[in-house]
C-alpha cells in the first residue's frame, strides 16, 4: 500500500477549520443545555424541586438541543476519526520509508 503522505497532510489541513468548528458547535450546544435546562426549570410552575427538573429535562426545548448535541458530536467524532486516520497513513508511510533505505543499505 502506497500512500501519498504529502495528501494526507493537506487533508488535515483541510479539515483542521471543519474540525474545530464541528468542536466548537459541540461545546456550544454542551454549554447551552445548562442554560437551557435553568430557562426552563424557572419558567415552570412545578412544586417541587424535582418535578421542575422532570419538566425541564421533558420539555421539547430540551429535546430538541440534545438532537442537536447527538449531530454535532457525531460531526465531530467523524472528522477527528478521519483525521487519525490520516495521520497513521502518514506514520505507515514514514515507517515504509525507514524500512525501504535499511533494505537499500543492505543490498549497497
Amino acid at each position: 500500500m502506497v500512500t501519498d503522505p504529502n495528501k494526507a497532510v493537506d487533508f488535515l489541513l483541510n479539515k483542521a477549520p471543519e474540525y474545530a468548528r464541528a468542536k466548537a458547535q459541540r461545546v456550544y450546544i454542551e454549554q447551552y443545555r445548562k442554560s437551557l435546562k435553568a430557562i426552563l426549570f424557572l419558567g415552570d410552575g412545578g412544586k417541587t424541586i424535582a418535578e421542575r427538573e422532570a419538566a425541564a429535562y421533558s420539555h421539547a426545548d430540551y429535546l430538541v438541543l440534545l438532537e442537536g448535541l447527538k449531530e454535532a458530536v457525531e460531526q465531530e467524532e467523524s472528522l477527528r476519526w478521519q483525521m487519525v486516520a490520516a495521520e497513521a497513513r502518514i506514520e505507515v508511510w514514514r515507517s515504509q520509508e525507514a524500512t525501504n533505505r535499511t533494505v537499500d543499505k543492505a543490498f549497497k
